[in-house]
């Protein structure tokens, strides 16, 4: 009986296994990205502690690398902005010597990963692993519907007017709830509410500030765009934005 193809290996070979797949007489090196959920260690998927647990190397941004420490048997290598490229090489290195690696990320990696998958996929073969989204969480706090709510994110670096446009737009509809994921640091809510604000949308439009979420610290206010706007609050960049529709 011909062999199962591994799920979730994007632009997989054949032959595939945890650390490579064989394709010919070439090892091509595989790192599996890991949706870790929105802090919460509880939230972890299963599938994702295990990969991490078997894992011969970690990489993540600091703050990603602490919730998920205790499943971490083999190295830990931390990175930054700065310095994630240097990282992922030296991880991609370790890939293609036939070691198991992971890239864990916040949330789940459909939601606001993008650059940083893109990114391991420049270097080696992907398999993702998604988690549980603090989007999710949100809609779990606040009562709302995803199917009723539309998701805009702002992470990232390069088009993020389009996405700015988009909320604009959407907020003018009205039509639906709107989720909005803030760019750390130079797109936070009191810029987005003063954007909004220059555009026209409504001073009174009812906005929720949702920090943290799932993890100690976790903070959730309502405000108007206006209040928003002069609010000095530096909130974190775990935040997320969410305007109910017909409030």
């Amino acid at each position: 009986m011909a062999a199962r193809p591994q799920p979730g290996i994007v632009g997989g070979h054949g032959g595939c296994g945890a650390a490579g797949c064989v394709s010919g007489d070439a090892l091509v090196a595989t790192i599996v990205v890991v949706g870790i959920g929105p802090g919460d260690p509880e939230l972890l998927t299963l599938k994702g502690r295990t990969a991490i647990e078997d894992a011969d190397y970690v990489a993540a941004f600091g703050t990603v690398l602490e919730p998920v420490r205790r499943w971490i048997r083999g190295a830990a290598m931390p990175m930054t902005y700065a310095d994630q490229d240097q990282v992922l090489d030296e991880l991609a290195a370790h890939a293609q010597s036939g070691k198991q690696c992971v890239v864990c990320a916040w949330g789940d990696l459909n939601f606001s990963a993008g650059e940083l998958v893109a990114r391991v996929r420049q270097r080696a073969e992907v398999e993702l692993i998604p988690g549980v989204s603090s989007v999710q969480v949100a809609c779990a706090r606040l009562g709302l519907a995803m199917e009723d709510s539309l998701f805009i994110t702002l992470h990232v670096r390069d088009g993020h007017e389009a996405g700015l446009n988009d909320l604009i737009e959407s907020l003018r509809c009205g039509e639906r709830h709107l989720i909005v994921l803030p760019r750390p640091y130079d797109l936070m809510p009191r810029r987005i509410a003063e954007v909004l604000l220059d555009a026209g949308v409504s001073p009174d439009t009812s906005v929720h500030v949702l920090e943290r979420l799932s993890l100690p610290g976790e903070r959730i206010a309502e405000r108007s765009l206006a209040s928003l706007a002069s609010d000095a609050t530096e909130w974190s960049d775990l935040t997320i934005l969410v305007f109910p529709v017909g409030t």
